[in-house]
């Protein structure tokens, strides 16, 4: 089987199998620790992108300000106690849960718990989610979510005040404003993206000031955007996929085939006509999105041209024209959306120098709550 420079597949593995290749993970964790640095922007990694303790203690080490996640259930597991190696890698202190809570009785009370492992800040997007809050305002820091351009939750600018009056009411602390710049994710999208996160980030911050209300942190990013941040633009930005990247990220530019490091080993099952092969990794491995902008399913690192262009649970179907790989061969997948693929394995097998050297649990799997 045919592999590219730098990428050797272990002998004997059992497909589908989710890769991480470990060289081009820490390479890819050092890069974008070293940007933020020089940036002089604080960098608090998304964990919803890989959900393991591992990978958080990683990006600890190489000065991580703390984590993002999408749930508190996230949180939960990756600030448990006990995730320090004895190499000196640090626990898990300081967690921005970056969702606006709707929050029930159930989440404050672990939240009551959690804060007795680590800082915990959580986002809100309205007067009324704050006020739900106030059981436990005078233990958690909250920031107020801005809508830059995405249209999915967050107000605009100036509506941040009122939001901001609410948590003063409860004795909440306001630590900011936070945003995604998730319209970054289109061809050609990602400056544009990154200077409106600024400009609406810079807007709720003045509207705050002009009430009295201090916004020590604007926080945002993306990994499509990231390299277009400068340092006046954010005090922290909160990059997730750029860990292992994927197909997408290929796709944009963003990255080039050698910076991917999560793929999934596939077996060719079937041949069943020319320019066409069958691989043994469905939409239950690989994840099923597919932006409208994208040419396919994924993509294999071994061949440039080929496509996912069908996708069921079990199947995924490759159009290759000309020589390909044979049955019985194990190619290398790419998926289009790595969070998505991440969550849908129990494990992840940690490859270095073509060998398996260790094999990392998904303990934030699912975590959905």
């Amino acid at each position: 089987m045919a592999v590219p420079v730098g990428l050797d597949l272990p002998d004997g593995l059992r497909t589908p199998a989710t890769l991480v290749f470990a060289d081009r993970m820490e390479r890819n964790l050092a890069a974008m620790s070293a940007f933020a640095r020089d940036a002089n922007i604080a960098l608090r990694p998304h964990a919803k992108t890989h959900k393991c303790r591992e990978i958080a203690r990683l990006q600890m080490a190489l000065g991580a300000r703390g984590l993002s996640v999408a749930t508190v259930g996230e949180a939960e597991i990756l600030a448990r106690p006990g995730n320090a190696r004895a190499d000196g890698s640090p626990d898990v202190t300081d967690i921005f849960v970056a969702y606006p809570l709707w929050a029930d009785k159930d989440l404050i009370d672990r939240l009551s718990r959690l804060v007795d492992r680590a800082r915990i800040t959580v986002g809100a997007d309205s007067p009324e989610a704050v006020r739900r809050l106030a059981p436990i305002s005078r233990n958690v820091q909250m920031m107020i979510e801005v809508d830059c351009g995405l249209g999915r939750s967050g107000v605009s600018p100036e509506e941040v005040t009122k939001i901001a009056r609410a948590a003063e009411h409860i004795d909440l602390e306001l630590s900011g404003v936070f945003t995604f710049p998730g319209h970054s994710y289109f061809p050609g999208a990602g400056a544009r993206a990154a200077r409106e996160e600024a400009a609406a980030l810079g807007r709720a911050k003045d509207f705050l000031a002009r009430s009295g209300f201090e916004c020590a942190e604007r926080s945002g990013g993306s990994t499509p955007s990231a390299r277009h941040v400068r340092e006046t633009d954010l005090t922290e930005m909160r990059p997730g996929v750029y860990v292992f990247n994927d197909a997408q990220q290929v796709e944009l530019g963003v990255v080039e085939m050698e910076d991917v490091a999560l793929m999934v080993a596939a077996t060719v099952v079937s041949r069943p006509a020319p320019g066409r092969f069958v691989l043994d990794s469905g939409s239950k491995v690989l994840g099923a999105d597919r932006p409208s902008w994208a040419t396919g399913h994924g993509r294999l690192a071994d061949w440039p041209d080929a496509r996912v262009v069908g996708l069921w649970e079990h199947h995924a179907v490759v159009e290759l024209e000309g020589a390909g790989p044979a049955l019985g061969d194990i190619v290398a997948v790419v998926p289009n959306h790595v969070c998505t693929a991440v969550n849908l394995v129990p494990e992840l097998v940690v490859v270095d120098g073509g060998s398996v050297v260790d094999v990392w649990p998904v303990a934030a799997r699912a975590a959905n709550r």
